[in-house]
Order: C-alpha cells, then structure tokens, then sequence
C-alpha cells in the first residue's frame, strides 16, 4: 500500500534543516512504499517555505496563508495526499530507514484504521474512564503490537479512506491544538476499527515542540478545555455521561478555578451538540467496550 506522508509545520525551519534529510532517506527506501512528502504550512514567519524549496525541492509545499492550527493543517495534507495510507510526522520526529516496513502489514485486516509507531519509552496508549473523566495512560513496552486507545498524531499511519469517512480532525471542535487525534481514533473504534501499536516500527521523537511557542498557562488551559469538549461530545453512554457530571462538579467544588475551563468549553456548545448528535447515531460500540479493552 503506498503511503503519503504528512509534515505539519509552523515556524520549524530549524527542526526541518535538522530531521527532514531523514524522511528523504527513509523515501529511498523501497520497503517503506514512500511516494510523496508533504509539507503544509500553517503561515510561518521564519522563512520555513522558501528554505524548503530551496533545499528539497522533491517534498511538496502547501502554504496557509493564516495561522490555522495543527488540525486543520494535518487535514490539508490528507486531503491532497495520493497515497492510500498516511503517515503523520511531527516536524521533531526522525524516522529509521525501515520504519515503516513492520508496520504496512497491519493494514491488511480490514479493521486497521491506524498504526502507531514507537518511540523509545513509549508504547501502546491506554485510555481509562477514572471520576468521572477519560484519561491517558501508557501501556508497557513489549515485543508484539497491540492494541492502543489511540495513535499519536505526529507519528503515527493512519489509512486514509476510513480517515475522510470520519471527516478527519476535528478542526472545529479542538482547533488549535490536543486531543484531536485522541477524538479521531476514538470516534474509528466506535466504528468498529482498531488502532494498534507496532514494537518495531522505530522512530526517534526530540519533542523540540511547536508547542512550547506558546505560554504554558495557555497551553494547558487548552488542553483541559478540548479534555471536556472531547468528553461532551464522544461519550455517549447515559451511564457514565451522568458519571462524568457528578465527576464534573466534584472537580469543580474542589478547584473553584475550574469554572473558567468549563465556560471556555461552554463557548463551543453548539458545535459540541451537533457533533454529539452525529456521533449518538453512527456509534457502533458502547463507550464500555472500548474502555473494556484497557
């Protein structure tokens, strides 16, 4: 199956200089069915375009012309990518020369939705429904794939025809950043589709992030506003939505300062709401299920 990959960028001259000769190589190699590299910029203002064209001219350039965030620029990809499979690489990331050979033959079963490749240190994710909120945890290194609540965005491969049947990144929703890929392979498993882990699927990730361009503050106060609207929107069980209530205002007597999450979240209601809708009618598998396999 021949793969397209996708690079997101934004402001990463620095990093592309460093890692994108790594993904070039990792192309030449036959086994890993490489036939295109796409980079899509979210507006930078370091001269990461001109660097590109400059220096490899062979990877594909898509420019925003704003600063979107990271899922609406990873849908830009996938949406011009040609490849029946794509592999997501944060600009941080650097390929071994075979990475992907372990990792295509996944696809094979049907029910293959994504792959996650492995970074040393990290494995298989696992997701745990715990008062009332759905957390991530990790799983533990072993030497056989296995199942993951959900495969990382900046290094993962996911097969593209069941990512545009799901509309892919919630760009809506989750825009500018966290959780959107936690939602992507959340909303494949209530289809019915599984994302894996792959042992030998070898990446080297510098977590030099884009990410870390914005405030910390800023930052996590994010992070648990997409955690509530992911939750709204996803978690469709009567049960354990009137458990995440009572976990909500548990949360909040506690931590008066959690007010100002929940109406960051509260701001996006209607979105959330009609999201829902989507998800209550073309859900396949119960919330139990899936947080029954971890």
């Amino acid at each position: 199956m021949k793969v397209s990959i996708v690079i997101p960028n934004f402001n990463g001259r620095e990093l592309l200089e460093k890692n994108l000769p790594f993904v070039l190589k990792a192309k030449e190699n036959q086994e890993n069915e490489i036939i295109e590299i796409i980079i899509v910029d979210d507006g930078s203002i370091d001269e990461s375009v001109n660097f590109i064209r400059n220096n490899f001219p062979d990877v594909k350039i898509i420019k925003h012309k704003i600063n979107r965030g990271f899922s609406a620029t990873v849908n830009t990809g996938v949406r011009t990518a040609k490849g029946e499979l794509i592999t997501l690489l944060n600009n941080d990331v650097i390929p071994s020369e075979d990475f992907l050979k372990t990792a295509l033959p996944h696809f094979k079963d049907d029910k293959v939705f994504a792959v996650s490749l492995h970074e040393k240190g990290y494995a298989w994710a696992r997701g745990i429904f715990k008062d009332g909120y759905i957390e991530i945890a990790p799983g533990e290194e072993t030497n056989q794939a296995h199942l993951s609540f959900w495969v990382s965005g900046g290094s993962g491969v996911f097969r593209r025809s069941y990512w545009m049947k799901l509309g892919g990144m919630d760009e809506k929703l989750l825009s500018p950043f966290y959780w959107e890929d936690i939602d992507l392979c959340y909303r494949a498993a209530k289809k019915g589709w599984l994302n894996l882990w792959e042992p030998d699927a070898n990446i080297v990730h510098k977590h030099e992030s884009t990410i870390s361009k914005f405030s910390k503050k800023y930052v996590e106060r994010v992070r648990e506003r997409n955690q509530l609207l992911f939750t709204w929107k996803n978690l469709t069980s009567p049960n354990l939505f009137r458990k995440h209530m009572i976990g909500l205002f548990k949360r909040l007597a506690a931590h008066p300062g959690y007010l100002r999450i929940i109406l960051m979240a509260f701001f996006r209601i209607g979105t959330v709401l009609k999201a829902r809708a989507k998800e209550k009618k073309e859900g396949k598998v119960s919330d139990e299920a899936i947080f029954a396999n971890f």
